[in-house]
């Protein structure tokens, strides 16, 4: 017994450390971060980095509202496209679907997130920008292109959460609301759906947060104009496009202003985590 205890331990400190280590290493990378770019704000100015329209760090100008809004707007639009497009998949899988359909669908669905970034870049290069170009006007290279591809790119991760979540209800719930006379469409939208909550609010913020992180596909789609966009089919530059295309030759300055990007994306990211949580915690109640 005192063997297996031991043991037992020994797998509950290993644990523990793994998860304390985890917790260790975001603290750092969090932590150099904002020692790296948020002294640089303060110098600059808040008000001069979000508000100002011009980037040239050459130059002495700093200003990342075009980024700012492309990334809002680029992750808008793939939330408007794959949170309805990833909930409804789910619902079919798990609602509606019989068995063996559903063991062919989701563990291919799982293979999307296994496919890197670029080739869903290149793909949008080679099909989806000259669709948008002959069809739609512009230069192809756009807003929406952008948000097409973070659409698709995000849906893996709507689509795994939300199914874990629709099967986490319990299946009185549903017994109980056909034994009452509704019907499985209304069950669902009425009983199942409301009792998912949290984990549908879930699946939608870690599917913002891949598509506001992600870098290659979106530099390959959205043409990275440092303007503000007037339409959906116009370019658009992303924060994290703007510190992967200049990071590699960037000194002085100009790094600090890309170390200031990032804490800004880091900052934008939690506030929008959090007031996801937040709206989802006051519906409920």
């Amino acid at each position: 017994m005192n063997t297996k205890r031991r043991g037992e331990k020994a797998i509950e400190l290993t644990l523990t450390l793994i998860a304390v280590s985890s917790i260790a290493i975001l603290f750092i990378i969090t932590l150099f971060i904002f020692k790296e770019g948020l002294p640089f704000i303060i110098e600059v100015g808040p008000a001069k980095m979000l508000g100002a329209l011009d980037w040239a760090p050459t130059k002495g100008k700093f200003g990342l509202l075009p980024m700012i809004v492309g990334s809002l707007l680029a992750t808008g639009g793939a939330l408007l496209l794959g949170v309805p497009l990833g909930l409804s998949c789910a619902i079919f899988l798990v609602e509606f679907s019989k068995p063996r359909v559903r063991k062919v669908l989701k563990p291919a669905i799982e293979l999307l997130a296994g496919i890197p970034s670029v080739v869903y870049g290149f793909l949008g290069v080679v099909f989806l920008v000259p669709l948008i170009r002959n069809f739609l006007g512009g230069p192809g290279l756009s807003l929406l292109a952008g948000a097409l591809i973070l659409g698709v790119m995000i849906l893996p991760t709507v689509i795994s959460i939300s199914i874990d979540a629709l099967e986490a209800v319990p299946r009185s719930y549903r017994e109980g609301s056909l034994a009452l006379g509704a019907t499985t469409a209304q069950t669902v939208t009425h009983v199942v759906i409301p009792a998912a909550r949290s984990g549908i609010v879930t699946a939608v913020i870690l599917g913002m947060g891949r598509a506001i992180g992600e870098t290659m596909a979106v530099i390959m789609v959205t043409g990275n104009a440092l303007d503000l966009p007037g339409s959906p089919l116009a370019p658009i530059r992303t924060l994290t496009s703007n510190i992967a295309l200049e990071l590699g030759y960037a000194s002085g300055k100009h790094q600090k202003a890309l170390f200031a990007t990032g804490v800004i994306l880091f900052v934008m990211i939690m506030i929008l985590n959090l007031a996801a949580t937040a709206t989802s915690r006051r519906r409920a109640r």
